[in-house]
């Protein structure tokens, strides 16, 4: 079953949850060396925990857009599919699209979209219907 992000009216596909973990582990182990939470708290802990509340929304996207410069700055390669195996790949290894130039865009869930574009479109509609953004 797939992940997906849920506003009060509103669902966002993700991926598997293998594909989303993948994208904290990613940011944990690449940007923050390793200190869970300690930079980008609310993606890291409120985010990751299954939640953000309405009034981080906003600390989130800034977070969000923080990482998401970073990330560009990292090759494909660089991904972590697992913090706790450093050394396993993702199912489709190396095989990935030309399209794919960096870590910013390199989670793209199965619909094509990019992930970092679903996360801030749902965390807009989670602030226009004044409600907490939440993993399902």
């Amino acid at each position: 079953m797939g992940v997906h992000l849920r506003t009060s009216h509103f669902i966002y596909e993700v991926g598997s949850s293998e594909f989303f973990i993948s994208f904290f582990d990613t940011i944990e182990i690449r940007l923050t060396k390793g200190l869970f939470g300690k930079n980008y708290p609310v993606v890291l802990t409120d985010f990751y925990s299954g939640k953000i509340s309405l009034d981080k929304l906003e600390t989130a996207e800034k977070e969000l857009a923080e990482i998401r410069k970073r990330l560009k700055r990292l090759k494909p390669y660089k991904v972590v599919w697992d913090k706790n195996d450093l050394a396993r790949q993702p199912p489709w290894g190396n095989e990935i699209s030309e399209d794919v130039t960096n870590l910013s865009n390199y989670f793209v869930p199965s619909d094509g979209r990019d992930l970092f574009e679903v996360i801030f479109r749902a965390i807009e509609m989670a602030k226009k219907e004044k409600c907490e953004l939440i993993i399902e």
